[in-house]
């Protein structure tokens, strides 16, 4: 055969995915299921915010979620940065576009999460709050818009994009009111990245316990939940492949509830 007649390989499909800096977290299993998908991976993470939370974790927690994707036959790069650093977004998407190649998904499961109210809230927790939450996420969709080219209408699409929101409002409110502007900006992308081919949605996973609950807050959440039961990160995961498939390129500009009928008293 020819090398003119040779097959094409496909192109890689890269994909960079926020907030994997924990085992025990739905950022991490959305890395395990989105590599064996076949995606490379470009894994997000800040220590300092989890040394901060201080939830369940293990020594190095980044690399061996690295190692079990790279374990199915994909190629990662892990890539620390803190993201209430407006420079930051750009830099992720030129380290992971420059060592793994264009990236054509991107999943944010990045947060700033910390309890407060109306009375309680500080100006500085606001402020990071919103840096992270919100302006991160406007600020990595750029990123990942500049570097795509424009698509003619109907072309099928160049690049799924999946954030992760949350209903929670009182004694929540830096954490729930960023969310809710997160929702803004994905479902705006929908629309405004529509000629670089983007597709973008939001997913509200339910209370997922990742290690922040106590024994009464699981209790209340399974009570809550028609299904019967809490939430796992493998259920968020799942519904991220399957937005990020072919099956899946018809839905655009949602805010999807992936919570097992979870319904609050």
């Amino acid at each position: 055969m020819s090398l003119a007649s040779s097959p094409r390989s496909a192109p890689p499909r890269v994909a960079l995915v926020t907030g994997v800096g924990r085992r025990r977290s739905i950022g991490a299993e959305l890395a395990l299921g989105l590599a064996a998908d076949g995606w490379d991976v470009a894994l997000g993470h800040w220590q300092p915010y989890d040394d901060r939370l201080g939830y369940e974790r293990g020594a190095d927690d980044p690399a061996a979620v690295a190692d079990e994707c790279r374990a199915l036959g994909r190629r990662v790069e892990l890539l620390p940065g803190d993201l209430a650093d407006p420079a930051t977004p750009e830099a992720l998407v030129a380290a992971a576009t420059d060592r793994l190649g264009p990236v054509t998904g991107l999943v944010m499961s990045h947060c700033e999460s910390v309890d407060s109210g109306i009375l309680s809230t500080s100006l500085e927790s606001w402020d990071r709050h919103y840096a992270v939450n919100a302006r991160a996420t406007w600020l990595l969709l750029k990123a990942l818009a500049d570097r795509l080219p424009e698509e003619p209408p109907g072309a099928p699409a160049a690049a799924r994009v999946v954030a992760l929101t949350s209903d929670h409002t009182a004694h929540n409110l830096p954490y729930g009111s960023s969310k809710g502007a997160l929702d803004r900006i994905v479902i705006a992308a929908a629309v405004e990245l529509a000629d670089r081919g983007v597709r973008a949605n939001v997913i509200n996973p339910g209370p997922i316990d990742t290690g922040w609950m106590d024994e009464r807050i699981r209790a209340l959440g399974v009570a809550e939940t028609p299904a019967g039961r809490l939430g796992t990160p493998r259920d968020t995961a799942d519904l991220v492949r399957f937005l990020f498939s072919d099956a899946g390129g018809w839905i655009n500009g949602q805010l999807l509830h992936s919570n097992g009928g979870f319904r609050p008293s």
